[in-house]
């Protein structure tokens, strides 16, 4: 997948719009997958210029507040990956853990807006 511009949709609980039709239209192969296991095991064979993910804040993980940490941890080796998120605004102050110490192109609470999501998405040089 060289000099094509990829997307990694990680979508887990999902319960929100298909936004791939955005992502192509911002120019991008959209690539997707339904945990951050399949993620994971991806990006040993891609380096996606944007990874969309969301954040579920799971209280009865005791090192971490979500599978997103596992996901970003993995992210840091790709430090040209851009990050986008998607989370619950009500789990904001827990979402700030994870973005204080990974680095968020953007983040966009629930439910998303599709113009901050493409203007999001444009930002990022090709």
């Amino acid at each position: 997948m060289k000099n094509k511009r990829v997307l990694l949709s990680v979508i887990e609980l999902g319960g929100y719009p298909d936004f791939s039709s955005i992502y192509r239209r911002c120019g991008f192969t959209v690539e997707t997958v339904t945990s951050v296991r399949n993620a994971t095991r991806l990006l040993k064979k891609i380096t996606p210029q944007v990874v969309v993910a969301e954040f579920n804040y799971q209280s009865d993980f005791r090192d971490r507040t979500s599978s997103l940490e596992t996901l970003m941890a993995v992210l840091q080796r790709l430090p040209d990956t851009r990050v986008i998120i998607f989370y619950e605004a009500e789990y904001a102050h827990q979402f700030e853990k994870v973005s204080s110490r990974f680095p968020v192109h953007k983040a966009l609470d629930f439910p998303v807006d599709e113009v901050a999501l493409e203007a999001a998405l444009r930002a990022i040089p090709a």
